[in-house]
């Protein structure tokens, strides 16, 4: 009897825990092991739209896409692996055994498509089609891939496309980027990455328990990306790379009225096709490269000015009455200051300060600035937006550096000396600043008091960005001082021994100043940065060469580069 009764409760007791493990995976857990059952016989296809297109300001394409063939194999309908693997690898000239490790290592169920080769030639994927009918597994997709009309032209404005990196993930996960995505690194492909890329769609399918397709339960068609418009002028930027190839540096020219970058070059450049081609040694070599190919020198590195920054010591000097435009310094080719002797470049005799400006006369601009002091200098430099940002959109803006005593006091621990503020005069010691600043400095004075904030995007995607990029900061100097110097700007190229002289043959009359900068080791550094027409400003123009000489360097390459844009019917 006892038997029977501890039998029938371990009986009980299982009907129980078999109740409850029901009651457990029906209703408790249901939900969950629904969506295990859907997730395990659903099946997503993805298939890619298009990047935006990256144009010029009138229209002509400097970035777009153009159709690659992936050659994927749908393992359901496969009957013989080696025999499908062994026809791809005959047509396309691959290893069997690459094939076969690229389609094992891609594999994920019979129902997904496996990638087994990428980016094939348009006669490859017409071969693979004709064999669609005997090897129906074998799939040829077209996919959109970056196409570069004109290789490296304006590379570093554009930038590239790669796969996102895990930093780059980690930031923008939130925003729909996931693993494997193409996304844009520096430039406007980064900056504008989000409105340029395409948006994903596909199929849903339902496959059986064997992981076999049966039937199609939805389509999404993919979305395009945006198109941006760039203020670049096509054929302007391809006379400035044309005259920059060889050379380190940058070439930037810029409506002095709105901002708008009408032509921005660095070199050495780059050509963004070899990371859409994955040519693993080339990007290696762009990556390790001494002369840092993939720097935007216009933008992201800064240099002594040198003399170009005589512009700021004039205009201080002007607007705090320490000289005038009567004023006159004699230049006997050195000054002392203290007991130090201060060398100038040439024997210039009095000198104003429209012949110290036309001349490059360092005596003149070191007891103006010795008058003026330190901080003075500092402080007008900063009003005429040297060290810091202009807030231009690329990335990698670096924002120059402009000392003062204090900064001096606090950071090394020095005093200040005259001697110092002698070489912040001429644009040397510490002081640094970019191509770009150097630009933004200069159109101060061709639109007569306003310091613009450069920009490179037009419009996204149709919608006008320039209304709301235009800002103009009033700079509050006399009108007296930015004639003054206006007119010491225009005496470099007139002047007969104006240091800007070479450009004095062009048709159109130019405004300028020169510089060579002293740099620690190797060739000096070489400066123009100017303004054309005179009378009517519609440009400015800024030529640095890194290493590349004098002054006179950097005037020869504004010459050819002003002659080329008149020729072709441009200024």
């Amino acid at each position: 009897m006892e038997r029977k009764i501890i039998l029938n409760l371990i009986i009980i007791f299982m009907f129980v825990c078999l109740i409850i493990g029901l009651l457990n995976l029906g209703i408790l857990q249901g939900a969950k092991f629904r969506r295990l059952s859907d997730s395990n016989c659903i099946r997503l296809i993805s298939q890619s739209g298009s990047r935006g297109n990256i144009l010029d300001r009138n229209g002509e394409i400097i970035v777009d896409n153009k159709i690659s063939y992936d050659v994927m194999i749908l393992p359901q309908d496969l009957d013989d692996i080696d025999q499908v693997l062994t026809l791809i690898s005959r047509i396309l000239g691959v290893e069997i055994k690459d094939l076969r490790m690229t389609f094992k290592k891609n594999f994920i169920s019979s129902s997904v498509p496996v990638t087994v080769a990428t980016g094939i030639e348009l006669k490859d994927a017409i071969l693979l089609g004709e064999h669609k009918i005997k090897q129906p597994s074998i799939i040829v997709e077209p996919k959109p891939l970056r196409h570069y009309p004109y290789g490296a032209l304006a590379a570093h404005v554009i930038g590239y496309v790669n796969e996102i990196d895990r930093w780059r993930l980690t930031k923008l996960e939130d925003y729909g980027y996931k693993t494997k995505d193409i996304v844009g690194f520096g430039g406007v492909e980064e900056k504008y990455d989000y409105y340029l890329r395409q948006e994903e769609g596909g199929l849903s399918v339902e496959v059986d328990h064997r992981g076999k397709f049966t039937r199609v339960l939805g389509f999404a068609p993919p979305r395009n990306g945006k198109d941006v418009v760039l203020t670049l002028d096509l054929k302007i930027q391809k006379i400035v790379e044309e005259n920059l190839v060889g050379r380190k540096g940058s070439v930037i020219l810029m409506d002095p009225f709105s901002g708008e970058i009408l032509a921005l070059a660095s070199y050495p450049n780059f050509n963004p096709a070899v990371f859409v081609n994955k040519r693993t040694k080339l990007i290696a070599g762009l990556f390790n490269d001494p002369d840092a190919p993939l720097i935007n020198r216009a933008i992201g590195s800064s240099y002594p000015p040198a003399s170009v920054f005589k512009v700021v010591v004039a205009s201080a000097g002007l607007e705090l009455k320490k000289i005038n435009p009567s004023t006159s310094f004699v230049c006997q080719g050195s000054t002392l200051v203290g007991a130090r002797k201060f060398n100038c470049w040439d024997v210039h005799g009095s000198e104003d300060i429209f012949q110290a400006i036309a001349h490059s006369c360092d005596v003149f601009f070191y007891k103006t600035g010795l008058s003026l002091g330190a901080q003075n200098i500092h402080d007008y430099a900063l009003k005429l937006g040297l060290g810091r940002n202009v807030g231009f959109e690329l990335s990698g803006e670096t924002s120059g550096f402009i000392p003062s005593p204090l900064w001096r006091k606090i950071n090394k621990f020095q005093n200040w000396f005259d001697g110092d503020t002698a070489n912040l005069s001429i644009g040397q010691g510490d002081c640094l600043v970019t191509p770009l600043q150097a630009a933004n400095m200069l159109a101060v004075f061709a639109n007569r008091g306003y310091l613009l904030s450069p920009y490179i995007v037009k419009a996204v995607g149709g919608l006008d960005l320039s209304v709301k990029k235009k800002r103009l900061i009033g700079v509050p100097f006399k009108k007296s001082t930015f004639e003054v110097i206006a007119q010491g700007l225009a005496r470099v190229v007139s002047d007969a021994k104006g240091t800007g002289n070479v450009l004095s043959t062009l048709p159109i009359k130019v405004a300028g100043k020169t510089g060579t900068a002293q740099v620690s080791r190797g060739v000096t550094h070489a400066w123009f940065v100017g303004f054309f027409p005179l009378d009517k400003p519609k440009y400015v123009i800024c030529v640095f060469l890194e290493n590349g000489g004098p002054g006179h360097a950097a005037s020869v390459m504004a010459k050819q580069i002003i002659e080329a844009m008149n020729i072709q019917g441009l200024i």
